[in-house]
């Protein structure tokens, strides 16, 4: 467990990361994390949370219209 401490951003409150913890999320400067919730409190992620549902509808979509895709690329 790392512990941060909350501090003042200009007009915002903001936590600061260490390097370790960044690391491990392969985050980078500009980067998006996702802070989750859940009944255990929340999480902070490098990934978003229904991005599995977006492209499993994308893939259902293409899928579907496979040929008028094919012929939308021409």
């Amino acid at each position: 467990m790392l512990k941060v401490k909350v501090t003042n951003v200009g007009n915002s409150m903001g936590i600061l990361l260490p390097k370790e913890a960044l690391g491990k999320m392969k985050a980078n400067k500009g980067d998006f994390l996702y802070l989750v919730e859940s009944p255990e409190g929340y999480t902070l992620t490098p990934y978003q949370q229904d991005f599995e549902e977006q492209v499993s509808a994308a893939e259902n979509i293409m899928a579907r219209y496979r040929n008028t895709l094919r012929e939308l690329a021409k």
